[in-house]
Parts: structure tokens; C-alpha cells; sequence
């Protein structure tokens, strides 16, 4: 899949499930439970032992899921998720570096930013999305629609602090998308063999983004 077609997807669905697992057993739960829910789209965070390993295996044995790596700090890091058959990358903050070895390649780079001058300085480097993260603890909805004020033509991606009661107002406020991981994932579920808990939470984000757009 392309870089424009990823980026595309990602528009459409308008959520990212971030997945901090320990397992390649549990990510592979993570994924095919989220994507049974109607989000074939998986994070996997590089915190994640062996998270490279989780990456090739997801991109090998389910075509059908968009698998990108998170928590990408550096170069190195950017280049083994790739040769792992990550195809989006996003990060907590900005890496001048990182973001120019990803625009090199048919990658979606996503870096994380959290005030109007890291948006600016992010957006200069032409990622396909910029991330606001963590969102939920300087204002939420409210702060992303004082961003999209000042950056119109960004397409901003709210995380941290996105659950179920706030999900709709970050779309309302402007977000493309949003990045969520245990309030769409529970480590319960995931322990606990929970695919319909996930596919449910699943189903039920999807159609906040879908109410929220309309």
C-alpha cells in the first residue's frame, strides 16, 4: 500500500489504536480484534519487547491491517520499523533528523507536537499528519480547536486523553483522527481473551468519529 493510500485509510477510519502489549501473541490479538471491530489499523509501540519482531510478523500474517511503529525516537529506530514492514510511523515528540529520513521514503511520518510552535515547526517538515499528544491534559477539545484556529490547514491527530465521552468533541474541535490505546484496547481484555470487548469499543469509537462528521 502507497504512502497516499495509507494516508487515505487513515483519514477515512480516523483512528489510530495504539498497542502496548508484551507479546507477539497479544498483538496479533490486539489487531485482529480492533480490525473485527471495523479499524484495520494497528500502532504497535516500539516500548513493546521485541516490537520489530511484532511488526514483520503483523505485516506478514495479517495483509489485510495497516501496522505502523510508535514511540519512533530516532533514525535507527525509523529504519529497522520499515524493514519490519511498518507503514506509518508515529512519535511523542519531534525528531528533526527522523522527519528527514522519513521523507525520503514511502513512509507516513507522524510527529508528535503539543504547542503552536512545535505544530509549526513539525508542519514545515510536510508530515501527512501532525499529532497533538498529550491533548486531554492542557484543555482537549478545546485546545485542538484553538489549534485548528491558528493552523487551518494542518491535519491535526488528538491523543492522549481520548476516550469514549471525549472522542466526539475532538472531532467536533477539528481532529482528522485520533490516537487511542487502552480506552480502545484494555489490558483486561487482552489478558483476559476478550476479542468481542475490543471489537465492541471498536465499533463504538468508529461511530463517534462517523455521529461527529456528520
Amino acid at each position: 500500500m502507497s504512502k497516499q493510500e495509507v494516508r487515505r485509510r487513515i483519514e477515512d477510519i480516523g483512528i489510530i489504536p495504539s498497542v502496548r502489549v508484551s507479546s507477539t501473541e497479544d498483538a496479533m490479538f490486539a489487531a485482529e480484534a480492533v480490525s473485527r471491530g471495523g479499524i484495520p489499523i494497528v500502532e504497535i509501540a516500539l516500548t513493546v519487547p521485541e516490537a520489530h519482531k511484532v511488526i514483520a510478523h503483523l505485516a506478514k500474517n495479517a495483509p489485510a491491517v495497516i501496522v505502523g511503529a510508535g514511540s519512533v525516537f530516532d533514525v535507527e529506530a525509523a529504519r529497522r520499523s520499515l524493514e519490519a514492514g511498518a507503514q506509518f510511523l508515529t512519535s511523542d515528540g519531534l525528531d528533526v533528523e527522523t522527519m528527514t529520513f522519513a521523507a525520503g521514503g514511502d513512509v507516513v511520518m507522524i510527529p508528535g507536537t503539543l504547542t503552536p510552535t512545535d505544530v509549526m515547526a513539525a508542519w514545515k517538515m510536510r508530515p501527512e499528519f501532525v499529532k497533538v499528544v498529550p491533548c486531554g491534559n492542557v484543555g482537549g477539545g478545546s485546545y485542538i480547536r484553538s489549534l485548528k484556529a491558528m493552523f487551518p490547514n494542518v491535519p491535526l491527530i488528538a491523543a492522549g486523553g481520548v476516550n469514549q465521552l471525549t472522542a466526539k468533541n475532538f472531532i467536533l474541535a477539528g481532529a482528522v483522527a485520533l490516537g487511542i490505546g487502552a480506552e480502545l484496547i484494555p489490558r483486561e481484555a487482552i489478558r483476559q481473551r476478550q476479542p468481542d470487548r475490543i471489537a465492541e469499543l471498536a465499533r463504538r469509537f468508529v461511530g463517534f468519529v462517523h455521529e461527529a462528521r456528520a
